[in-house]
């Protein structure tokens, strides 16, 4: 048998390679932006078209490169960052690997305009497919110029891989975001088709997130800052009041170095403990210096993931430092002393033990039950008066055997032989239908009783209709006397852009005013009721956090999010007319029985079943 193992050409093993570290264009924005920083630059300008699928351009004025330089910086695992081992343990550098223009240039068409500022002539370099195609000396001011062009245009198959232009611009914003939040001292421009979307001076970290994020989260911004033997820490967190419901603006940065990490996301929600509403998520941009020679950043290829020596440690320290910052602006939460306050932190431990000859327990005196017969005998009445209406139901329809805690619209709420109308079922009068606790509703059924959550059955019906606007572009629209004027993200101002037609679809009407504004000229008739700029908020809010965890159309997660934020919630107060026009509209739903989200929109308790009640 012949030998059939043979090490593979170069520009093979290059694409290999850049499987890993090129997947997408918002990896090639990391790596060059990166490479900017550790030369040393003070402006970088960031040019991208076709969401980086035709060009992604950087422009810098950092140190430049020496003709022999600008050549081995194509080569794999050439790089400036390290020289021995004992290096890649005090790494102060963002590359270190060097394979990251090896890469990019195994699958793109790549040009390199370079010069030092000693040197007359600068260097111009073509490179395709990890083959060089032209060196020579070009005219060029002091830095680096790299051009990236027809990304994949050799892996067909990666390139047909790749998401819409919203979504890839996105990601390469994201990753701009990153970057510029690590190092406010350089100056940022970002243009994307010819049009400016950011223009970043150098200043201060509270200065840079307010030109990344909008003024907006200028009154949000709350100062942390600690400083140990082991760990020093600084940044700002959002007031719980800000928090949202989806993720996003949560920024950790470990020596200038973006990383991720659900274990510090939890020290930082454990300093929030009490103020933060349930599943809402802060903002938060924290930055850690501490000795490279505790953490290891060698976890993961794209190196945002690093292992702490002692993780514990860190940990305490920052949720230390969030509640002490919270505290210092009077965020915190004044002391409900009724009840049972913990004032340490409680980070996770694989074993934890109990110091019990610490502990004392107090105990306090039973408080005297309040008198509550006036309510006992309002309740008393309430029941005789249904009990009154189910007896002379009794005498005309037959009460269902069969014990059913659950039961859908079809099997319970219309007969075999009955209409399909819910008004059959339920007892016309005013006191067969009420509210508890704002938040349900419970009317009398010939089955027995059916309670309806107002939400949920809410979001389904605006769910629908929402659905119907948008297939047949027919919402209507009620014209505002004051225009709201909405300030956004550029991320959240490029997705309301490319969501224009649906949303004009739905009734809204729009134009853009200036930088990342817009101005919303009117709205849905079905938001008249509610505040239309925090609804229209919302709906950015939620359809971002959709487009994580759902696999649906672009349409239906629009209904889906604009009928989650606008629909009534919980402690609104209905009256009658109200409840019962809630729940026609209900069944006239194709699926009343669930919520857009799968949640049950009511639920049906037969006598029989009320009765093993008691």
């Amino acid at each position: 048998m012949s030998d059939i193992i043979q090490l593979l050409p170069d520009a093979i093993a290059n694409q290999i390679a850049a499987g890993e570290v090129v997947q997408r264009p918002a990896s090639v924005v990391k790596e060059l932006l990166e490479n900017s920083i550790d030369a040393g630059s003070s402006k970088i300008k960031l040019v991208v078209k076709d969401a980086g699928k035709q060009l992604i351009q950087v422009i810098d004025d950092g140190l430049g490169m020496s003709e022999t330089d600008a050549r081995m910086c194509f080569e794999r695992h050439a790089t400036s960052k390290i020289r021995k081992s004992d290096d890649l343990f005090a790494l102060k550098t963002m590359g270190f690997r060097g394979e990251a223009m090896a890469s990019i240039a195994a699958v793109a068409q790549v040009e390199l305009k370079t010069k030092t500022y000693e040197a007359e002539l600068g260097v111009l370099l073509q490179v395709e497919a990890s083959e060089v195609k032209n060196q020579s000396h070009t005219a060029h001011t002091g830095g680096t110029t790299i051009s990236v062009k027809n990304l994949f245009y050799n892996v067909p198959a990666r390139r047909n891989f790749l998401k819409s232009n919203p979504v890839e611009m996105r990601h390469i914003i994201d990753e701009f975001h990153r970057v510029a939040l690590a190092n406010p001292q350089v100056a940022f421009s970002l243009h994307q088709n010819d049009m400016d979307v950011y223009q970043l001076n150098a200043g201060k970290l509270s200065q840079r997130i307010v030109g990344l994020f909008g003024k907006n989260y200028q009154e949000q911004l709350v100062a942390c800052e600690e400083t140990t033997d082991q760990l020093k820490i600084y940044g700002y967190i959002g007031k719980p009041e800000f928090a949202k419901k989806t993720r996003g603006e949560q920024f950790f940065f470990v020596n200038n170095r973006y990383i991720k990490s659900g274990y510090l996301h939890h020290a930082v929600v454990n300093g929030f403990e009490g103020l933060l509403a349930k599943e809402a998520h802060p903002f938060y941009v924290l930055c850690l210096e501490i000795d490279p020679k505790r953490i290891d950043v060698n976890v993961h290829p794209t190196k945002t993931e690093i292992k702490f020596d002692d993780e514990r440690m860190v940990y305490g320290i920052l949720a230390a430092a969030i509640r002490q910052a919270l505290g210092a602006h009077n965020v915190a939460p004044a002391l409900d002393f009724d009840s049972d306050v913990n004032f340490s932190f409680n980070a996770p431990r694989r074993n934890q033990v109990d110091d019990f000859s610490r502990k004392t327990t107090n105990y306090q005196k039973f408080k005297q039950p309040k008198d509550n017969d006036g309510e006992w005998d309002k309740i008393l009445s309430n029941f005789q008066e249904l009990s009154q209406k189910i007896s002379k139901e009794e005498e005309s329809d037959e009460i269902a055997d069969e014990s059913q805690q659950s039961m859908t619209f079809g099997s319970a709420i219309n007969g075999e032989n009955d209409s399909k109308t819910p008004q059959n079922e339920r007892v016309e009068t005013k006191s067969s239908i009420f509210q508890i606790h704002q938040k349900y509703i419970a009317t009398q059924v010939k089955s027995g009783l059916m309670l309806v959550d107002q939400q949920a059955a809410h979001e389904r019906i605006l769910f629908e209709k929402f659905n119907r606007h948008l297939q047949n572009s027919d919402g209507s629209s009620q014209q505002f006397l004051f225009p709201e004027q909405v300030q956004l993200s550029a991320p959240d101002y490029a997705l309301v852009m490319d969501m224009e037609e649906e949303l004009k679809a739905l009734g809204f009407v729009i134009s853009s005013f200036g930088k990342d504004t817009v101005v919303i000229n009117g709205a849905p008739t079905e938001l008249t009721d509610t505040s239309v700029k925090s609804v229209f908020e919302g709906l950015i809010d939620q359809f971002k956090h959709n487009k994580n965890v759902l696999s649906v159309s672009k349409n239906e997660n629009i209904a889906r999010s604009l009928a989650k934020r606008s629909a009534i919630r919980a402690g609104h107060k209905l009256n009658g007319e109200e409840m019962n026009a809630l729940i026609d509209k209900l069944f006239a739903c194709q699926n009343p029985n669930y919520a857009p989200s799968g949640n049950s929109t009511f639920i049906i308790f037969d006598l029989n079943k009320i009765a093993s009640f008691f």
